[in-house]
């Protein structure tokens, strides 16, 4: 119904792991396998976390056949042979061309209400995070923010000066177009012209 996807981008991973170990316990419907797959090919995975849960399905394994490895067989090879060296990159960096994105804070729920909308311009290329960044810049008082460091990158637990709480259920969702975004602000990356809106929501 999602064109293979399941859950989100985030949940992909687990979600392929599961369904292919337990494939022969669900009957008579079947998943479509191929379908799943060609959305985790498709995306450009950037979070280690995301990449960790995803590999192993790639493989046709699951987190379940760590038991089964055996690392006596690969104490003898040396670092070198076990992990390829990263390519050398350039050190020339060309300059990006500059992208115009429009950005807005929104809170219905608490305290005093709120509604603020900017457009800031950063290179193509450039995560919501960095977005969220320039607007703090610009107009700090409005548009200041704190994130906190997880494992699957920055999340944003406040935003002028109102944070989530776990007590009132309440978190800031990141929308485009009215669609909740399937990445975090440290992954996303805008193009130009995009409206991004954060929203002060209930789980």
């Amino acid at each position: 119904e999602r064109n293979g996807m399941i859950g989100n981008i985030y949940s992909m991973g687990l979600a392929l792991q599961a369904l292919e170990a337990t494939r022969k316990f669900y009957a008579p419907r079947e998943w479509d396998c191929a379908q799943a797959f060609s959305i985790v090919d498709a995306h450009d995975y950037q979070q280690p976390m995301a990449i960790a849960q995803v590999l192993p399905a790639l493989v046709g394994r699951s987190y379940l056949d760590v038991t089964g490895l055996d690392c006596a067989a690969t104490t003898n090879m040396s670092p070198g042979q076990q992990l390829p060296l990263p390519p050398v990159l350039g050190t020339h960096d060309i300059p990006r061309a500059l992208i115009q994105v429009h950005y807005c804070i929104t809170n219905t729920l608490q305290g005093k209400h709120f509604h603020n909308c900017t457009s800031v311009e950063v290179p193509s290329g450039s995560t919501l995070l960095r977005v969220m960044e320039e607007a703090a810049q610009k107009d700090p008082q409005t548009f200041s923010f704190q994130t906190e460091q997880t494992s699957w990158g920055p999340y944003v637990t406040s935003i002028h000066g109102l944070a989530g709480s776990t007590e009132d259920r309440t978190y800031w969702q990141f929308l485009s177009a009215g669609n909740a975004l399937e990445e975090g602000v440290g992954t996303y990356k805008p193009q130009d012209g995009e409206h991004i809106q954060a929203v002060f929501s209930t789980y």
